[in-house]
């Protein structure tokens, strides 16, 4: 499965519903080794065909694991949430577009605790519809 996580819906013992994100176990250790061996391969590349050295093969290789590296980080996840609502908050959005408040002392890297939020997919026209009558 290409998901590092799974998601399921709860109730806090004070009552409010939440979704606890949960990452795979072992995820970082597959994800390191899949990533390392594209890294490689990318080098012994540059090295068989000196033309792809010019394209930086590696180095696209080196960022993409590095950013997907990051994604193993449910706490810096909650952090660019957090930022995101403060984001909306000062543009004034808030009220038209949301963002799911993180539960910090239910958060650790492996886990992420967010409000759970009931809505429609942006991309359901349909949905959107019937929520209101100026979808744009």
């Amino acid at each position: 499965s290409a998901s590092i996580a799974q998601v399921h819906a709860a109730k806090l013992i004070t009552g409010e519903d939440v979704v606890i994100k949960v990452q795979k176990p072992q995820i970082d250790v597959l994800l390191k080794a899949d990533l390392n061996f594209i890294y490689v391969a990318s080098r012994v590349v540059e090295f068989l065909q000196p033309d792809f050295e010019r394209t930086s093969l590696s180095a696209v290789a080196g960022d993409v694991r590095s950013s997907m590296l990051e994604e193993l980080d449910f706490e810096k996840e909650a952090s660019n949430i957090e930022e995101f609502r403060e984001f909306l908050r000062i543009q004034g959005f808030i009220d038209a577009v949301t963002a799911p408040r993180v539960y910090r002392e239910l958060t650790t890297r492996k886990v992420l605790t967010m409000e759970r939020l009931r809505g429609v997919s942006m991309a359901d026209a349909e949905s959107i519809r019937g929520i209101t009558d100026d979808p744009e």
